[in-house]
């Protein structure tokens, strides 16, 4: 048995997999999330959270995809010589890395279904004055806040915006009405935005 057949019997103990050609190797993924690439000498398996620090600590090395010109380094570590070693210790990691790649499927699917203006405060009008002014979605509006999104609004629409909108923005990043906002809260973000 050549090592890759080695590895993907290995792999269908934790589940149906499906195999896909990815990065000069083969994806192996399990409800649709990948987390394991497969090349013909090795098992790379995905990283993320604490997990990327563990593989590191373990001495395994990142994955590089070599293309003509460049090189890819990707968040997958080879676990072939702990493979050899210790299965135990291999199983864990699996698991772990299944783990996360499901996680990581869910949030991103999540996140892609949501839209602003189903965000609390939120609705198509200013929805549209966010994206005009170069918040394309839900994630972009979180990671900049609500001080930063109306910036960017201002900017495109004008000084002379009602502050209300402001704190509308803050509710929907903190997921609650406009008007549970205290007085703190409120404060903090004008001092912000002035």
């Amino acid at each position: 048995m050549s090592f890759k057949e080695e590895f993907f019997t290995y792999l269908s103990g934790f589940g149906e997999y499906e195999k896909r050609s990815m990065f000069g190797g083969m994806g192996v993924f399990i409800d649709g999330a990948m987390y394991a690439i497969i090349t013909n000498k090795s098992l790379f398996l995905r990283g993320g959270e604490v997990l990327d620090e563990r593989l590191c600590q373990l001495g395994c090395a990142k994955f590089k995809h070599i293309k003509r010109s460049t090189t890819a380094i990707v968040n997958y570590y080879d676990i072939t010589p702990l493979f050899s070693e210790s299965r135990t210790l291999s199983n864990e990691l699996v698991e772990h890395s299944i783990q996360i790649a499901r996680q990581d499927k869910v949030e991103k699917a999540a996140d892609k279904n949501k839209r602003i203006r189903d965000l609390p405060n939120m609705r198509l009008t200013l929805e549209r004055m966010v994206k005009k002014a170069g918040v394309k979605d839900v994630t972009s509006f979180m990671e900049l806040g609500a001080s930063e999104v109306f910036c960017k609004v201002r900017q495109v629409h004008g000084q002379d915006l009602d502050i209300k909108l402001l704190w509308m923005f803050a509710g929907a990043v903190q997921g609650c009405h406009w008007t549970l906002l205290n007085d703190d809260q409120k404060s903090g973000l004008l001092s912000a935005v002035s």
